[in-house]
C-alpha cells in the first residue's frame, strides 16, 4: 500500500516557498561576503603597488643624487666599501650645493672686477689716443720754447694732484681691496674731463710762476 505522505528524504519532494527563500538568502549572503573580500583584496593590492612605486621613485632619486654629486662618488674611508646611507647622500648633496653657491658668488665678483679693468683700460686708451692726436696735429708747437725742466714741473704737478686723490681713496687692508680701490679711483678721477681740469690747473699755476 502506498503511503499518502512522502518521506523528508525523498529527493522528489518539492520544497516549500519558505525553504526556497531561506536558500536564496544564504546564497546571496555568501556572494556578498565573497565580493567584500575581493574588494578588500583589490584595495590592499593597489595600496601595496602604490607604496612600492613610491619607494622605487625615492630610491631612483637617491641613485641619481649619487650619480650627479661628485662627492658621493669619492671613496669615504670612514665607511669603507659600504653603501652610502640616505642621510649621508643628503648631507653630501647639501654641502655640494653650498659649495656651488660660493663658487657662483666668487665668479660674479671676478666678473665685476674684470669689468672694472676693462673700463679702466678703455679710459686709458681714449686718453692716450687724445694725447697722440694732439701731438700729431701740432708736432713742433712750442718745441723750442719749453725746457725739459718746465715739462718735468708740469708732469710733477699733474702727478702730485693725482696722488692726493689717490692717497685719500685707496685702502691697503688687503690686496683685493687695494685692487678694487685702484680701479674705482681710475673710474672716478681719471676721466678725460677730470684730467683736463687737472692739467689746466697745473698749467695756470706754472704760468703764474713763470710770469
Amino acid at each position: 500500500m502506498t503511503e499518502s505522505g512522502a518521506s523528508p528524504e525523498d529527493p522528489w519532494v518539492k520544497a516549500s516557498p519558505d525553504d526556497l527563500s531561506l536558500i536564496d538568502d544564504e546564497d546571496s549572503d555568501y556572494h556578498q561576503e565573497a565580493y567584500k573580500e575581493s574588494y578588500k583584496d583589490r584595495r590592499r593590492r593597489a595600496h601595496t603597488q602604490a607604496e612600492q612605486k613610491r619607494r622605487d621613485a625615492i630610491k631612483r632619486g637617491y641613485d641619481d643624487l649619487q650619480t650627479i654629486v661628485p662627492t658621493c662618488q669619492q671613496q669615504d674611508f670612514s665607511i669603507g666599501s659600504q653603501k652610502l646611507s640616505k642621510a649621508i647622500v643628503l648631507q653630501k648633496t647639501i654641502d655640494y650645493i653650498q659649495f656651488l653657491h660660493k663658487e657662483k658668488k666668487k665668479q660674479e665678483e671676478e666678473v665685476s672686477t674684470l669689468r672694472k679693468d676693462v673700463t679702466a683700460l678703455k679710459i686709458m686708451k681714449v686718453n692716450y689716443e687724445q694725447i697722440v692726436k694732439a701731438h700729431q696735429d701740432n708736432p713742433h708747437e712750442g718745441e723750442d720754447q719749453v725746457s725739459d725742466q718746465v715739462k718735468f714741473n708740469v708732469f710733477q704737478g699733474i702727478m702730485d694732484s693725482l696722488f692726493q686723490s689717490f692717497n685719500a681713496s685707496i685702502s691697503v687692508t688687503s690686496f683685493q681691496e687695494l685692487s678694487a680701490c685702484v680701479f674705482n679711483w681710475i673710474e672716478e678721477h681719471c676721466k678725460p674731463q677730470t684730467l683736463r681740469e687737472i692739467v689746466i690747473g697745473v698749467l695756470n699755476q706754472l704760468k703764474n710762476q713763470l710770469y
